[in-house]
């Protein structure tokens, strides 16, 4: 009972998160497991990893969706589901000290934001976009902090791209900060999101497609000889992002 009354890193009680983890896990759980085909493939690079320092690079297709279907996986995972959603039992034992990015401006209003956040959002300001309108701004050193607290504690799940649009450039300031802190560096790749969702990842579009859900092998990242472009050109490739890849999905869907 004493965990339930300690906070994690950033300062969110735990009996909140394990509640909304719990709350908004089982509504989202039944999402995946009875109105999806939901895939899941890669645990077994999930079970190797340390408590600590471990950062997820993922592509990203909606708001909310993409990161809640990665939660509620390493939750299924450490109660020992490997590839595949288990019961809501899953749901009473989550990993706490777990957190994820968001920009500022994505999360700033609505219920579902705000507890989002509780659950473990590290909210950042995005340095190329606000409003809609392209900018220019230096990185907040607060933002960095709070996301080098988070690594030191746990878990911490990003999105490079900053955007939901496919293909679109990674963020180098990602690789900046992998090249700072130096975390392990695992690769995460969704697909079938933006068929089922809408782009915030809420409302329903088309039940019955299919989703997919892939880690891969942390990346073999050398710090000490590599700079942040190829640090950012590995993880692009490594969440299928890049130009390869892109060229490769229009070969293969010339109609779409």
């Amino acid at each position: 009972m004493k965990i339930l009354f300690r906070k994690d890193a950033l300062g969110n009680w735990f009996v909140i998160k394990r509640l909304l983890f719990f709350t908004l896990g089982a509504l989202a759980l039944y999402r995946f497991k009875s109105l999806y085909k939901t895939q899941i493939k890669g645990s077994e690079y999930i079970t190797k990893l340390p408590e600590r320092n471990v950062l997820f690079v993922s592509n990203h297709q909606t708001y909310f969706a993409d990161v809640t279907l990665m939660l509620l996986t390493i939750f299924n995972i450490k109660n020992g589901f490997r590839d595949k959603l288990g019961s809501i039992f899953t749901l009473f034992n989550p990993k706490m000290r777990i957190y994820f990015i968001a920009a500022r401006e994505t999360m700033k209003s609505g219920m579902l934001p705000r507890l989002f956040i509780r659950a473990g959002g590290i909210l950042i300001k995005r340095t190329w976009r606000e409003k809609g309108q392209s900018i220019r701004r230096e990185v907040d050193h607060d933002d960095v902090h709070r996301i080098k607290t988070a690594l030191r504690d746990g878990w911490v799940i990003t999105f490079p791209q900053g955007t939901t649009t496919p293909y679109a450039k990674g963020r180098k300031g990602t690789a900046v900060l992998i090249k700072q802190l130096q975390p392990i560096v695992v690769p995460v790749v969704v697909d079938g999101m933006r068929r089922a969702f809408d782009k915030k990842g809420l409302f329903l579009k088309k039940k019955g497609t299919n989703i997919s859900l892939r880690f891969k092998a942390p990346l073999n990242l050398d710090y000490d000889k590599q700079n942040a472009d190829e640090i950012l050109s590995e993880i692009m490739h490594a969440i299928e992002q890049d130009e390869h890849h892109q060229k490769q999905v229009v070969k293969e869907n010339p109609e779409d």
